[in-house]
C-alpha cells in the first residue's frame, strides 16, 4: 500500500469542524463549524494562512461549496438554522452575503449544499431534514435567484446531496453534428436507507426521479458523491452509510435506469463522508471515531484498492 504525506492544522473554531472544502484552483480552503462559522484560508505550500471569518449563520454549519471561478469567488454554507448563504468576495478578504435562501424554504436543518457544473448556470442543491430538496438558480437577466422544490424526496429527512457531470457518460468522445446540451441530474440519500436519482424534465418544466430508489444500505446513508466521469462510458456514485458500508453503484452507458451495487468495504463503525478526487479516479472515505482518511482506487479487474490512510 502507497503512503501519502498528510499536513494537519488547526483552524481555531470553537467547536466540532463538520467540513473541509478546498477551491478550484486548490489556493484557498473552507471550513465549516458548530460555532456558527465559516473560515477560509489561504494555502501556500504547507502553510494555511486565516484570511476570513464569515459571520452570519444562528446554527451549526454542516456544509460549504465553492462556486466554479468563471461566477467569481463565491461560497455557498447552509446550517441547522434552515438557511443557505451564498458569500461573495467583494474585495480581498472582504466577504459578504450575497444571498440568502427565502424564509420558510425549509423548515428544518438544511444539512447539504453543493454548487452545480459550471455548464448549466450559477445553480445550486440544498438537502433538508424536512424530506425536501431544494434547487437555487440565479438568472443573469434579472440578477434575481429563483427557487425550486423537489418535495418529500427523503420522507424521514434528506442527508446529503450531489450533482452528476453536465454532460452523459461518453458523450464528449461520441461524434456528432449537434452541439452537446448540458442536463440538470442529482443523486441524494437519506434516513429512509436509499439513494434516489433526479434530473430536471424541460418537458414537464419540474423535477422528476429517474428509476427505482437504489437500496443497498441497512441505516441511514449519510452522504453521497457522483463521479466525475472524465469520458468514461459508465457512470458511478459512491455512498456511506450508517450501517458502516461504503457501495460503489454503476450504469453502463446505455442502461438507463439500471444501477448495480458493490461493497467497497464494511468499515464496522458509521461512514459520514465520500468524496472523488477531480479526476474520479480516487475515492476518500472518512469515518467514525477516526482522524485519518482512507482513499481508495478502483484497479483493472474491477475490485477496489486502498492505497492510502
Amino acid at each position: 500500500m502507497a503512503t501519502t504525506a498528510a499536513v494537519s492544522f488547526d483552524p481555531g473554531h470553537g467547536a466540532t469542524v463538520h467540513d473541509v472544502q478546498f477551491d478550484y484552483y486548490g489556493k484557498r480552503v473552507a471550513t465549516a463549524s458548530s460555532d456558527r462559522l465559516v473560515k477560509i484560508f489561504e494555502v501556500v505550500g504547507n502553510e494555511q494562512k486565516l484570511v476570513a471569518d464569515l459571520q452570519g449563520h444562528e446554527g451549526p454549519v454542516w456544509q460549504v461549496s465553492w462556486a466554479h471561478p468563471k461566477f467569481g469567488n463565491l461560497l455557498a454554507s447552509c446550517s441547522f438554522d434552515q438557511r443557505v448563504l451564498v458569500w461573495k468576495e467583494v474585495s480581498e478578504g472582504n466577504w459578504q452575503v450575497l444571498y440568502q435562501s427565502p424564509p420558510g424554504l425549509h423548515d428544518a436543518s438544511i444539512n447539504s449544499v453543493t454548487f452545480a457544473p459550471q455548464e448549466v448556470g450559477l445553480v445550486l442543491a440544498a438537502a433538508s431534514s424536512d424530506g425536501s430538496i431544494s434547487v437555487l438558480t440565479y438568472d443573469s437577466q434579472t440578477g434575481q435567484w429563483t427557487t425550486e422544490k423537489i418535495p418529500n424526496a427523503h420522507s424521514l429527512g434528506c442527508l446529503a446531496v450531489s450533482w452528476a457531470p453536465a454532460f452523459q457518460p461518453g458523450a464528449t468522445v461520441q461524434p456528432s453534428a449537434a452541439p452537446l446540451q448540458p442536463t440538470k441530474t442529482l443523486v441524494s440519500c437519506g434516513c429512509d436507507n436509499v439513494l434516489k436519482v433526479w434530473s430536471f424534465s424541460q418537458a414537464h418544466g419540474k423535477w422528476m426521479q429517474q428509476g427505482a430508489d437504489l437500496a443497498g444500505h441497512a441505516n441511514w446513508v449519510r452522504d453521497v458523491a457522483w463521479a466525475p466521469n472524465m469520458g468514461m462510458p459508465k457512470s458511478t456514485i459512491a455512498s456511506a452509510s450508517e450501517d458502516g458500508r461504503v457501495l460503489i453503484w454503476c450504469q453502463s452507458s446505455g442502461s438507463q435506469q439500471t444501477w448495480q451495487s458493490k461493497l467497497l468495504k464494511d468499515f464496522g463503525c458509521p461512514v459520514y463522508r465520500v468524496s472523488w478526487s477531480v479526476s474520479g479516479g480516487i475515492l476518500a472515505v472518512s469515518t467514525e471515531g477516526s482522524d485519518a482518511v482512507s482513499l481508495w482506487k478502483e484497479a483493472v479487474d474491477g475490485s477496489w484498492e486502498q492505497i492510502s490512510q
